[in-house]
């Protein structure tokens, strides 16, 4: 009789699910599920730190709407991996972590890495199981895959322990499960559709707000009708940028304090009122603005402001029913209207501040000036990754995005080290499906700091991927090297170094040098042209342009502050 392995029948188990990728660090006990991963066809990358790996696996769940698996070893390579969970399940992204644990019968007795890691799990993940035996496992991963991607995403865990892995078991007691369906698509009651848009028709400041749950749901199609029927403004969150290009006349990004504090009508389409959009309370918004709300998850209706109108379902066929009933009764926002008009005499107003910002001539360059030449520079299909303190905010309002799911930031959880293990993922997917279009990591020196060695994986694996550091000599600010030499002198760099300074001038560059991909490092706007040229011509090469900016240089100034503190 045939028999199959636990490292085997895991393999087999992710195939059968239609999953692609898998990420991780190999060694005791889960080196055979890789092995056995990659000879049923599933592409696996080997990384250097499994929050990268974590990180790369959820950004795959995004892209694609399949999840990503991360691999990682028992104890501390679970533990490392925490991060990467609790970031898919805050982003709503579909994600599989498989850790190895200690052998079943050294239980409480101090196994190597022994770790309670399926209770662990639990806090993270929306499911966190162990199979029971080697027969249960195709069961127990359709399971994961599938509380994965139904409802609202997130990430589940699942434990192997590591005589599991190369157990045998006879075939024929085995109970191997079909792919789980796709996730059911809901759409919101009749007579929700109904309020929600006599409320929007009564507007007289209405403002959409497009989240990346709309960017996950590909209801980009519907969105862009929606506004373009309705002449409806709108203001894309950060990962949402695209889902309606960000050059459309009714996008207001530009204006974006204006709009929320001063709309009396908002739409939020897959998006939460949560920190980033500062809760929906006043002094951001106005104390009586109807919110619409539209989400796939019931428990995220009336978060912080009680809605006017509650639309639960998928946000790409909740659009298509407001468009079906707009398309009943007529609405077109006049373009000529009050609202329209502040809203673009502050968009003028911001765009111009910025652009003086941006052509300034002095040395060393500011942020603006390096967005300015990176932005014409870029392919406008490129998948933008970026994070960072003031690169990430100066970048979201500089570098625009033309088509959906094509920026990835730090998200909802506001993670910084996300950065190279998105762009690795970004680039796996885009081999696969758009092998010409371009990767483009746009980092702060601080932000690369949390996992720079991942270089090593983008040069094994060939990764074109363009990496771009806005070097600050800090985080948020650093010192010159003249100043730091100066600082030096009061004693102990520990008790004397301000704690946001960073080495100046640091070569990242040879990192990038050292692994075999193109390395450079530049301090002016022709230097910084020249790099991005070669490396954008160059499309089979990895490349990493380090541009050295004013330590000082920091964002123009902002109405209000960019983290809204509660006052409870």
């Amino acid at each position: 009789m045939a028999s199959v392995s636990g490292a085997q029948l895991v393999a087999e188990s992710l195939k059968a699910q239609n999953i692609e990728y898998m990420f991780g660090i190999v060694g005791i006990p889960v080196t055979e599920i890789a092995i056995a991963a990659q000879a049923v066809g599933i592409k696996y990358v080997g990384m250097r730190n499994e929050q990268a790996a974590c990180y790369a696996a959820s950004a795959v769940g995004y892209l694609t709407g399949r999840p990503g698996v991360c691999l990682v070893v028992s104890g501390p390579g679970f533990l490392h991996a925490l991060g990467g969970m609790a970031n898919a399940t805050v982003n709503c992204w579909p994600l599989i972590v498989i850790g190895g644990s200690s052998d079943r019968n050294q239980e409480t007795m101090g196994a190597f890495q022994e770790f309670p890691q399926v209770e662990a799990g639990r806090l993270y993940n929306k499911l966190s199981v162990r199979p029971s035996s080697l027969e249960a496992i195709p069961a127990v991963i359709e399971k994961a895959v599938r509380t994965s991607t139904y409802g609202r995403p997130g990430s589940c865990y699942i434990d192997i322990p590591g005589d599991f892995v190369n157990l045998q078991v006879n075939k024929s007691s085995v109970k191997y499960v079909e792919c789980c369906l796709p996730p059911p698509i809901s759409t919101a009651e009749s007579s929700a559709v109904s309020r929600a848009t006599s409320i929007i028709a009564l507007s007289k400041q209405p403002l959409l707000i497009i989240g990346k749950g709309a960017a996950y749901s590909h209801a980009e199609n519907n969105i862009r009708k929606l506004v373009d029927l309705c002449g409806l403004p709108f203001l894309p969150t950060p990962m949402a940028k695209g889902v309606v290009p960000d050059n459309h006349p009714n996008c207001v990004a530009a204006a974006r304090s204006t709009a929320l504090q001063h709309a009396d009508v908002i739409i939020l389409l897959g998006a939460r009122l949560n920190w980033i959009l500062h809760f929906g309370l006043p002094p951001r918004f106005q104390k009586d603005v109807k919110v619409i709300q539209i989400d796939i998850c019931s428990e995220e209706l009336g978060n912080n402001v009680r809605p006017a109108a509650t639309l639960l379902g998928d946000i790409n066929a909740v659009t298509g029913q407001l468009l079906e009933e707009f398309s009943k009764r007529s609405l077109k926002y006049p373009s000529n209207s009050e609202w329209w008009k502040r809203l673009r005499e502050k968009m003028l107003n911001n765009e111009e501040r910025s652009k003086g910002l941006a052509l300034q001539k002095s040395l060393p360059m500011n942020y603006y000036t390096v967005f300015h030449h990176i932005r014409e520079l870029i392919p406008k299909d490129c998948i933008l990754v970026s994070e960072g303190a003031n690169t990430m905010d100066i970048g979201r309002t500089m570098l625009p995005n033309y088509y959906p799911r094509q920026r990835l930031d730090a998200g909802t959880f506001g993670t910084m080290g996300v950065g190279l293990g998105f762009a690795i993922a970004a680039a796996m997917v885009a081999k696969d499906q758009t092998p010409e279009k371009r990767v483009i990591c746009i980092e702060g020196d601080s932000a690369f700091g949390f996992s720079g060695m991942e270089v090593e994986t983008i040069c094994r694996y060939n990764l074109p991927v363009l990496i771009i550091i806005i070097n600050n000599n800090g985080i948020y600010t650093g010192l010159g090297a003249d100043a730091w030499k100066e600082m030096l002198k009061f004693g102990d760099p520990a008790t004397c170094v301000p704690p946001v300074s960073l080495l100046p001038n640091s070569h990242y560059e040879e990192i990038m040098s050292a692994f075999g991909g193109k390395g450079y490092f530049v301090k002016t706007p022709e230097e910084l042209q020249n790099a991005l040229k070669a490396s954008l011509t160059d499309k089979q090469t990895p490349s990493l342009i380090n541009v050295m900016i004013d330590p000082q240089s920091d964002r123009k100034k902002q109405e209000f502050p960019w983290l809204t503190r509660s006052n409870l």
